[in-house]
C-alpha cells in the first residue's frame, strides 16, 4: 500500500507537469492577463450601487500599475455595466412581519474595444446574499448596507476574472 502512494506522488507531479495548465496571471502586470486589465477603463455606472461596483473594478483593474489606473482617453478598452439591485423580504414569521431578506446584484457587462466601438464581451455576473431582519431598524439598514459593499466586491471579482481570462484567450 505504501508503495502505491509513493508511487502515485512520484508521478502526479509529472503528469501535471505535462498538461496545459498555467497561473491565469503569470508575468505579473507584463503577462497577458495583466495587459488586458491594464487597458480598461470603467464608464461610470448609475446609483449607490453603480457608485461602489464602479469603484471595486476600478482597484482591481489598476493592482500592480504605478499610476492607480489607465485613464478614459489613453484606454483601448471602455467597461460599460448595468446594474440590477434588488431587495426583496421572504421568510414571514408569526406575526406576519419579514423574517429574513435578500439583497440580489447583478451585472450585466460589455467590454468595448474604443477603435470601433465594437464589443468585445458581453456577459453578466450577480451573486445574492441573505440578511437577517432584527428588531432594530438601524441593524437591518446596516445589514443591508454591508450586503451590499459585499455584493459589489464579489461582482467585480467576477467581471474582472472573466476579463483576464478574455486576456489569456486572446494571446
Amino acid at each position: 500500500m505504501r508503495f502505491r502512494a509513493l508511487l502515485a506522488a512520484c508521478f502526479v507531479p509529472l503528469a501535471l507537469a505535462g498538461c496545459a495548465l498555467q497561473p491565469m496571471y503569470a508575468g505579473g502586470a507584463a503577462g497577458a492577463a495583466g495587459q488586458a486589465l491594464a487597458n480598461v477603463s470603467v464608464a461610470p455606472i448609475q446609483g449607490r450601487a453603480g457608485w461602489l461596483v464602479a469603484n471595486e473594478l476600478r482597484d482591481r483593474l489598476s493592482v500592480g500599475q504605478s499610476g492607480g489606473g489607465v485613464d478614459d482617453d489613453s484606454a483601448r478598452y471602455r467597461l460599460e455595466v448595468r446594474l440590477d439591485d434588488q431587495l426583496e423580504g421572504f421568510g414571514l414569521l408569526n406575526d406576519d412581519t419579514i423574517g429574513r431578506e435578500r439583497r440580489t446584484l447583478r451585472a450585466r457587462y460589455q467590454l468595448i474595444d474604443t477603435a470601433d466601438d465594437s464589443i468585445v464581451l458581453d456577459a453578466t455576473a450577480g451573486s445574492d446574499v441573505g440578511i437577517d431582519v432584527v428588531s432594530s431598524e438601524y441593524a437591518v439598514i446596516a445589514a443591508e448596507q454591508t450586503a451590499l459593499e459585499r455584493l459589489a466586491g464579489e461582482v467585480a471579482d467576477r467581471v474582472v476574472t472573466r476579463i483576464a481570462l478574455l486576456g489569456r484567450e486572446s494571446q
